[in-house]
């Protein structure tokens, strides 16, 4: 995300805090929390599905086939 529009969310909310928002300006507030929400998540799943996750045997695995050998094993 752009940190011109992370600019605006917080400006956004300090404006809410001191004077409360026009309903565009909430409209716009929405908007922009839920991109910031959705790219948040998307780094987070290429983060986990980029970690590695070593066994005490040695041998490395990546997280999401780990978490299936877990399930298989319990």
């Amino acid at each position: 995300m752009e940190q011109s529009k992370i600019d605006r969310i917080n400006f956004l909310a300090r404006k809410s805090r001191e004077s409360g928002l026009t309903e565009a300006e909430k409209k716009e507030q929405q908007k922009l929390r839920a991109e910031y929400v959705a790219a948040f998540r998307k780094n987070l799943v290429n983060t986990l599905e980029s970690t590695i996750v070593e066994r005490p045997d040695g041998t490395r695995l990546p997280l999401v086939e780990n978490n299936k050998l877990n399930k298989k094993l319990k």
